[in-house]
């Protein structure tokens, strides 16, 4: 079967034709459609496919092109997608060759352009709307050139293609004559084509020298141009969010405004002074794909309390002296831990060591996220091969031991008399655990199996922590904090993550407990689901929404806490949490409301009552409370922490060096400290030898799991590793199985015996 001969490729075209691809050893070599457009090689089974179903599609940009022999060449990007080729013949190879290097060195170049687009050319100032008539008018003409240009030299290509072809066949037939009285005559026509040759070839470069020359011209006004868009582009999104910024502002100035009556005999006054319906929440925009605040209305609202109820021992309207003893209880708990000696914060102790407070900043290494991230979508995030740069130089382990950042809260817990008061503090320090996260979107370590962290805080802050990493896949980890006030803290969290292309979902799975000693108290609650956001394209930032709830299993008391998901057309306090603390029978006592990002209040409710029915006929509680106080405020960020990695103080501690501790502890893991020194070349290297050595030792345990199970058994070939330092318990109280920590730890350091602990580094 004869096929047409495409045309010569120039630079900037669309090449087609039939080329034969390697499938496998059965079907070897099979015909196959392949286009070449924009830098991209795509292939189809028939011309016909080329609308709806595209088989493969590699990037020039960053393949190999290789000639294996007169018909075989190979076209790879690094081990991803390699592509066996096979022309008809020599010159119909070459053809494709010359075709596939300039696409991908107009795509290289064309990659390079857009990396550093703007860089090298200041923005102008914008033109007035005349000006900006003109220069659209300017621009139109120019593009009327320039595509005149296009299709000469499009003509200069055809005609080059035919005086060639001419030219190539009285060379041929030059060669097959013997020398006689033809060869005058050949030798004619011969230089008469190659007349024509050369005038068509010096026309065609006249008309490429044309166009580069109007294209270059050109190209740093246009350039400018852009520039001048983005810029106001920009301008325009920071007035836009200013104007929402103030709206939301005045809004709030003006219910704090309005007065309220104390006693609530029109309960539908309590609706106009909260969340809008629905007609304010149509105005809001439904391209907004991911969550928005204002479709899920608040479940309550609060206002103050009528003035009778500050009249300390009355018991109005139902309350009882309890109540009143409650509410004086929590400012005397107030006073006493503002003033009491043993205080952690009035407390002064001799420092055992000075912690460092600073860590080498945050090289600024340039990454297609794009090349690696597209080959992911759907998969899980744990088992994904990241280089560091998208890593923070920390552990999933320290990371969770951040969560005591703020463990005088549970010191202040320890101390409440009343359950109810210190279910507020614990709820408190459920929500100070994401105060750490609101700019740090890099990604911990993933730990090794049987990697441990220890935290030893004992001397200054009155706790010690462990964890251990007791499964791989799925990855876990098990904490344990014990303090000297009479708490003890411990987690199994399991992550899920999946990657869905414009943003990243992480969902903690496991529960976390807290227990006290003096009341036997025991809470249970778990985490809210961690969204990151332009993960491709924009800058990364970090959401936090869900719900929580916090339970007493000795009491029944119950914190049921909501984190509102952000929406950039909310009018409430972006990344706002809400929480109301109820007794076992259902009753209302505290209200917490703030942000988990910055601080929690909580007030005590003294009285309640229905309100209308809001939004999607839901009904709301109207709760009047006492004057809000402060339970817990964000640390502020330790000078310079932008460079490095937006650390807390806490944090730029957690992986420095010190002596004594196991030899399997995250301070030791060799990528880890390449990454926070600065060496990210040698810490991936190392990242992947380390991720190998696990795999390696999973399989030998795989293997003599097997061969300990005769005969075997159904799954004898999964591994059966056993933490070293927890082991797994039935919770009575919660009902839940978690690992729990079994004792050893702490006197092995003691002694300086490590000798149980692998070799995982």
């Amino acid at each position: 079967m004869s096929e047409p001969k495409p045309p010569t490729p120039t630079p900037g075209d669309t090449y087609k034709g039939w080329l034969f691809k390697w499938t496998n050893y059965i079907k070897g070599y099979q015909r196959r459609w392949f286009v070449l457009s924009n830098g991209l090689l795509s292939y189809y089974r028939t011309q016909a496919e080329m609308g709806h179903t595209c088989r493969g599609t590699i990037n020039l940009a960053t393949a190999n092109i290789a000639v294996e022999d007169s018909c075989n060449f190979v076209i790879s990007n690094g081990g991803a997608q390699t592509y066996h080729l096979k022309a008809n013949s020599e010159v119909e190879r070459q053809r494709w060759i010359t075709a596939l290097e300039l696409a991908k060195a107009k795509a290289v170049r064309m990659q390079a352009e857009s990396d550093d687009s703007g860089d090298d050319c200041p923005a102008v100032p914008p033109t007035s709307g005349q000006g900006g008539g003109c220069r659209n008018s300017e621009v139109q003409s120019t593009l009327r050139t320039l595509n005149s240009k296009v299709e000469d030299l499009t003509t200069c290509n055809d005609l080059i293609v035919k005086h060639g072809s001419a030219l190539q066949r009285s060379l041929s037939e030059l060669e097959g004559i013997r020398v006689g009285g033809e060869m005058g005559e050949k030798i004619r026509q011969v230089t008469e084509r190659a007349t024509l040759f050369r005038i068509t070839s010096n026309a065609m470069i006249n008309a490429c020298r044309d166009f580069l020359s109007l294209a270059q011209s050109h190209s740093k006004r246009w350039q400018k141009a852009l520039q001048v868009e983005r810029d106001q582009r920009i301008r325009l999104e920071e007035t836009l969010e200013q104007l929402a910024k103030q709206h939301n502002h005045l809004e709030r100035a003006f219910r704090g405004a309005t007065v309220l009556p104390p006693s609530f005999s029109n309960p539908a006054l309590g609706n106009k002074g909260g969340v809008p319906g629905k007609g304010d929440a149509s105005d809001e925009d439904d391209d907004n794909e991911f969550f928005d605040a204002m479709e899920d209305p608040a479940e309550f609202i609060t206002v103050p309390a009528d003035p009778k109820y500050h009249r300390s021992g009355s018991n109005v309207s139902g309350i009882s002296n309890e109540t009143g003893m409650d509410d004086q209880s929590v400012n005397f708990d107030e006073l006493s831990l503002a003033s009491n000696p043993e205080s952690p914060q009035s407390l002064e102790l001799e420092p055992v060591r000075q912690r460092r407070t600073r860590i080498p900043d945050k090289p600024n290494y340039y990454l297609n996220l794009w090349s690696i991230m597209k080959n992911c979508i759907g998969k899980e995030l744990s088992k994904i091969p990241m280089p560091v740069n998208f890593n923070e130089p920390l552990s999933m382990l320290q990371r969770l031991s951040e969560d005591l950042e703020y463990y005088e809260l549970l010191d202040k817990a320890a101390k409440c008399q009343s359950s109810l008061e210190q279910m507020c503090y614990v709820a408190a320090f459920t929500v100070s655990s994401y105060s750490t996260t609101v700019h740090r979107t890099g990604k911990p370590f993933n730990p090794l199996l049987g990697e441990t962290f220890e935290l030893d805080r004992l001397k200054e802050c009155g706790y010690r922590s462990l964890c251990e990493q007791v499964s791989h896949h799925p990855p876990a980890a098990a904490h344990h904090a014990i303090s000297e006030k009479g708490w003890t803290l411990r987690q199994e969290i399991t992550l899920a993550s999946k990657f869905r292309g414009k943003y990243l979902s992480i969902m903690p799975l496991g529960s976390i407990q807290c227990l006290f000693e003096k009341s036997n108290n025991h809470y249970s609650w778990k985490k809210v689901t961690t969204t990151v956001h332009n993960i491709i394209v924009g800058k990364l930032w970090i959401d936090q929404s869900g719900e929580i709830d916090v339970v007493n299993h000795k009491t029944g008391d119950r914190c049921h806490l909501k984190f509102a998901p952000y929406s950039y057309f909310s009018r409430d306090v972006p990344r706002k949490v809400t929480g109301v603390v109820t007794d076992k029978d259902g009753k209302a006592h505290y209200v917490l409301s703030g942000t988990w990002d910055e601080k929690m209040e909580f007030s005590r409710v003294m009285q309640s009552s229905k309100g209308e029915n809001g939004t999607e006929g839901k009904q709301r509680t109207v709760y009047q409370t006492l004057k809000a106080k402060e339970i817990w405020k964000k640390n502020p960020l330790p000078e310079g922490a932008e460079n490095m990695y937006y650390f807390s103080s806490l944090a730029l501690t957690l992986n420095e060096p010190e002596e004594g501790v196991a030899p399997t502890d995250s301070r030791k893991r060799p990528d880890q400290r390449l990454m926070e020194d600065g060496r990210w070349d040698e810490a991936n290297a190392e990242k992947q030898r380390l991720e190998e050595k696990q795999r390696t030792t999973r399989r030998e345990r795989e293997r003599e799991a097997v061969k300990a199970v005769s005969p075997p058994e159904e799954g004898a070939h999964q591994d059966n590793y056993q933490a070293l330092w927890f082991e797994k318990l039935d919770d009575s109280a919660s009902g839940e199985t978690l690992h729990v920590y079994k004792g050893g730890y702490w006197e092995a350091k003691e002694q300086g015996s490590w000798d149980m602990c692998a070799d995982i580094f």
